[in-house]
């Protein structure tokens, strides 16, 4: 057991797993995460209401957003921006990997008479070349992946975009990543937790990377037939290390926020907005 619990608890290896797609499709867990996407008093998967509306704000007067433009929107989840979109008039297209966000998207928009138009799949494998006039990723997306994929990542965006296009994104910063501390914490539910509708234990240890500036959240769930990890990777960024994968796929920064509001970047943001277009 001693041996068993240590194991759980060590620090695994630099992104050594990858599972936000399994987190985004288990028939319980999915569940769980739409009702945090549509819960106004948390932002644990989505941004409280009073955020959103003042974002939507700053990127349609940013983007002169309405009729004839086009706008993609990777990670889309229940359509929180996509709808306000459609609503301008704005050609809307939303990705996403969580069948039952997008199935709510999709039946929220016929609800509202709006045309837009969900795919249900993982972004990484999005294979689309029609150009866009704005590519949005909100809510740090970006930073849950590794190397690799935000190299693909950023391949598909710029494919998607029409040449005087842009980019639209968050991430995490260094001042962040600052003042996150390691830590291990375990924790019994009765049952019908978020994790698991029956009764299970939860370690959950925090760990840092700092050569990389990465962090992870991992999870372990312990059920009585059956024990699952998920792991959470959050990498934060510098603006130079943000221009400079950009720079490497084809793409240049053109401007930084400290969030998606518009509000001016500071060094003591935890969060930074970019927007990025090709280079050119």
């Amino acid at each position: 057991m001693f041996k068993h619990l240590d194991r759980i608890c060590e620090k695994p290896s630099l992104y050594c797993s990858y599972t936000a797609e399994s987190l985004w499709n288990d028939p319980y867990i999915s569940q769980q995460m739409l009702k945090y996407h549509l819960d106004p008093s948390v932002d644990l998967a989505s941004r409280k209401p009073e955020f959103i509306k003042s974002s939507l704000a700053f990127i349609q007067e940013r983007f002169k957003l309405g009729k004839g433009k086009s706008v993609i929107d990777f990670g889309c989840g229940p359509g929180l921006y996509t709808s306000a979109w459609a609503q301008l008039g704005c050609k809307v297209r939303g990705l996403d990997f969580s069948l039952n966000s997008i199935n709510y998207a999709k039946e929220e928009a016929a609800r509202s008479g709006l045309n837009i138009d969900y795919h249900y799949i993982n972004y990484l494998d999005y294979q689309g070349r029609e150009p866009f006039d704005l590519v949005t990723m909100i809510f740090c997306d970006y930073s849950a992946l590794n190397p690799d994929q935000r190299k693909s990542l950023l391949s598909i965006m710029r494919d998607s975009l029409n040449n005087d296009g842009h980019i639209f994104m968050d991430v995490p910063t260094e001042q962040m990543y600052k003042n996150m501390k390691e830590s291990t914490s375990f924790e019994i539910a009765a049952g019908y937790g978020f994790w698991s509708q029956q009764r299970h234990y939860i370690f959950q240890s925090n760990f840092k990377y700092d050569t990389d500036r990465v962090g992870l959240d991992k999870y372990t769930i312990i059920e009585v037939d059956r024990t699952f990890e998920i792991f959470n990777w959050f990498k934060y960024f510098t603006i130079s290390e943000l221009s400079n994968e950009l720079a490497a796929n084809g793409l240049e920064l053109v401007e930084v926020y400290s969030d998606l509001r518009g509000i001016p970047f500071s060094m003591e943001s935890n969060t930074m907005a970019v927007v990025a277009g090709k280079k050119g």
